[in-house]
């Protein structure tokens, strides 16, 4: 044992003991204050000791006997700095009093907390979370919404066959597996909304994501639990989440968003768990949240790149974890060093080793040539059963003559492509179109000749997009044209007349007249270019991969043969490209003509929500949207909590005492409750700077957060007031029955509609569009 000394008012002296911390008052002690902090005073014998264990625990029952009505069988002894001793009833000492397991400073317990009731609580939340998301979950027997892709891309990983998704492949991945596992054998095309699935297995994938989504209101549950430690809070944390419609609706489809708010929340849970195991460092329970934190994370990237959100929110918790063990002079740097490279093993190495891991697997099974070979290298397609340049031969060395492909290097830059639409009226030379592909096509193949003789005269004409090169077309009748068809094949980084080799040279293409680049400028044309890449001549003759080129099939049975098996990428090389792709094609998922685009400010408000199946009144319909009654009730709770925290940090920062159970609930406001904001405004403030299309859904996993935070301060204004016990219920049990009774009202958009539209008087939900943006 060791006694210590700290300059906090009436409780001034610690005693510290094996794994625990304890307040002693100093009238026990007789002690004075010695200054600033916490300050070794010397040692004790254990007889002794153990007489002050006595008289501490005596002393705590005498002062905090006011509120035992309140915090039900916990007694709270503080600090003026904020330390808080919170302890539990169990055996009896040899003495007759109560021994009392101690908890570390700022450990916050709850008033209402029984260890039996939030068991049975968790249970009944999970109960109605399955019961919600489960109910209908194969209605209606079609394709809804974006279940045209993620359920195709589930086919796809069961059939083994390549494509290219703006996401990591975590999710479709999980999905497939579900698929496959419950009897479906990847064959239904999923062309688009509203083919019907007949005879084919769904089901399990549906299940597969509403089971996920079931474990969102127990997540949240668990997690304002672990932070406020009030069961009322945590209930209606979970409530808020089980009766709302949009969560529900979400939940019950093949969609990657149950997925990644699962793994969202799973990481947040383990974090708050690994934060209660401060006590313990490098105990069992102590790795274990750790790592599970890290397994978390990487599943959250591994399905969307919006993961990268939470991993950012648990990284600041850790900073400022570390920050606190950095104050601790108790701790010594070696310590210290362990504690950060625990840190650094469980939350980066390991993540980072399950996310390349997500990706080998990915790479593994879909090994056959399909849709997403386009957009990647030609060394990268080489590697695909299937695509004729997997275990292929062609003439190495290119000739007059030849028939080939050329792909731009840029990554997703698309092959050099001309079909027989013209540039419209307007744009340039009305002539034919030449843009880059990101499929393979037909129109992508090109003939090498040998140069006519001319010496017409050109005038260049500025490109449609890029005003400062020039427009390329396609002209003349059977391969006859002028001086403008004329291009000079350049080896980069070679010397004139060295030979131009199929898949490893990169070439550049430079027109002889004015001596100006083709560039596949990565600009998207219009609808009437077919929504594919521009392709320019650039002025500017610096090598970029815009400008450069390689030839990727090529035809000549005039020439010998050679295998292409040596130009097979490393894993490394494969990962690298894959996230260029995915991260380009991301930024350009923009509006199409008269698409709905969402805008971030919609969100919070509940502005419009989005048509998952049905737009007329003889169509099964479902609306996503959230129940308004939660959605707007978590606004304004947003509202009132940073109001709250406002006032409470400038009472602290004017010294103004709180006693009691205030001083508890403060500081769950204070720490609990920025946590749940941070993580608010980490997963909401990005999309305003987003270039990207926008959608409502991209607001749920913010929507998770801000539902907790609602718990938070519902807490905080319930159990903080001086009203009764019997009030404080009742406001309670107001609110669970508003959650239940709006849910009752607004069920048929996630259960499904038919019958006229609310816009009609007749119809059954007239009286519910509060707001004529809703579109149901």
């Amino acid at each position: 044992m060791k006694l210590c000394e700290t300059d906090s008012g009436k409780y001034t002296s610690v005693l510290q003991l094996p794994g625990s911390v304890l307040i002693v008052p100093q009238a026990t002690l007789g002690g004075k204050p010695k200054g600033k902090g916490m300050q070794y005073h010397g040692n004790i014998g254990k007889d002794e000791g153990l007489k002050l264990y006595d008289s501490f625990v005596s002393h705590c029952q005498n002062e905090l006997s006011a509120y035992t009505s309140a915090v039900r069988h916990r007694k709270t002894c503080k600090t003026n700095e904020g330390a808080e001793c919170l302890s539990q009833p169990s055996s009896e000492t040899s003495n007759g009093a109560n021994k009392r397991i101690p908890k570390r400073a700022g450990h916050l317990s709850s008033p209402s907390r029984d260890d039996h009731v939030p068991v049975y609580t968790l249970v009944l939340v999970l109960v109605l979370s399955v019961c919600t998301r489960f109910y209908k979950i194969t209605e209606p027997p079609h394709v809804c919404w974006d279940e045209t892709h993620f359920g195709k891309m589930g086919s796809y990983y069961i059939n083994r066959t390549f494509f290219f998704d703006v996401h990591p492949p975590l999710g479709k991945m999980l999905i497939g597996l579900a698929g496959y596992l419950t009897g479906y054998d990847g064959t239904f095309p999923f062309i688009k909304p509203g083919d019907k699935y007949e005879h084919h297995n769904y089901w399990g994938m549906r299940a597969f994501c509403a089971a996920l989504g079931s474990c969102l209101p127990p997540f949240a549950f668990l997690i304002v639990l672990e932070l406020s430690h009030s069961t009322p809070a945590a209930l209606i944390a979970a409530s808020l989440l089980i009766f709302d419609t949009g969560c529900i609706t979400l939940s019950q489809y093949i969609l990657l968003d149950p997925i990644l708010m699962f793994f969202i929340m799973g990481s947040v849970l383990c974090m708050v768990r690994f934060n209660t195991q401060r006590l313990r460092p490098f105990s069992f329970s102590w790795w274990f949240w750790l790592l599970l934190t890290g397994v978390c994370l990487s599943g959250s990237l591994g399905v969307k790149f919006v993961g990268l959100f939470v991993i950012l929110l648990v990284g600041i918790n850790t900073a400022f974890d570390l920050w606190r063990l950095l104050g601790d002079l108790s701790l010594s740097l070696l310590d210290f060093g362990k504690h950060l490279l625990a840190r650094v093993f469980g939350l980066i190495m390991l993540p980072l080793f399950l996310y390349t891991t997500i990706f080998a697997v990915h790479f593994i099974v879909l090994n056959r040539s399909g849709p997403g070979d386009g957009f990647f290298s030609s060394a990268f397609q080489s590697r695909l059963i299937g695509n004729n340049l997997h275990n292929a031969s062609m003439p190495e060395y290119l000739a007059y003559g030849s028939v080939i492909t050329v792909k731009n290097l840029r990554i997703a830059g698309g092959y050099l492509h001309s079909h027989w639409h013209l540039y419209p009226e307007g744009v340039g030379a009305h002539q034919q179109q030449v843009t880059a592909y990101l499929h393979k096509d037909y129109n992508n193949l090109w003939l090498v000749k040998r140069p006519d003789n001319s010496d017409e005269s050109i005038t260049p004409i500025p490109s449609p997009l890029t005003k400062k090169h020039l427009q390329v077309t396609g002209y003349g009748i059977n391969g006859s044209g002028d001086v403008n068809d004329l291009w000079q094949v350049e080896v980069c980084g070679g010397k004139k007349g060295d030979p131009v080799k199929v898949l490893r040279s990169k070439v550049r293409f430079l027109h002889r007249s004015t001596s100006c680049v083709l560039c596949s400028s990565g600009k998207t044309l219009p609808k009437w270019g077919w929504e594919q890449v521009e392709v320019t001549c650039s002025p500017y003759v610096k090598e970029t991969p815009n400008t450069q080129w390689n030839i990727e099939d090529h035809i000549n049975p005039k020439l010998p043969n050679i295998s292409l098996s040596v130009l097979k990428p490393t894993f490394l090389e494969v990962l690298w490209e894959s996230h260029i792709v995915m991260i380009r094609g991301n930024s350009g998922l923009k509006p199409k003509d008269n698409e709905m685009n969402s805008k971030p400010w919609h969100w919070p408000i509940n502005y419009q929500g989005l048509r998952f199946s049905g737009v007329n009144e003889t169509e099964y319909r479902v609306y996503l949207l959230g129940n308004p009654v939660i959605w707007w009730l978590n606004l304004l709770s947003l509202a009132l909590f940073v109001l709250m925290l406002t006032v409470a940090s400038l009472a602290k920062q004017r010294g103004v005492k709180m006693e009691g159970m205030r001083k508890v609930h403060c500081h769950t406001l204070m720490e609990g409750g920025g946590m749940l904001l941070l993580g608010w405004l980490l997963h909401y403030l990005p999309f305003y700077i987003m270039g990207r299309i926008l959608y409502y859904h991209h607001y749920f996993p913010a929507m998770l957060f801000s539902s907790m935070l609602t718990g938070t301060t519902n807490l905080h204004l319930l159990f903080s007031s001086s009203i009764s016990h019997h009030l404080m219920r009742g406001g309670q049990f107001i609110l669970l029955l508003g959650f239940i009774y709006s849910f009752y009202l607004f069920h048929p958009l996630s259960y499904g509609m038919r019958g006229p539209l609310a816009q009609d008087p007749a119809s059954s939900m007239a009286g519910l569009r509060w707001m004529e943006s809703w579109e149901f």
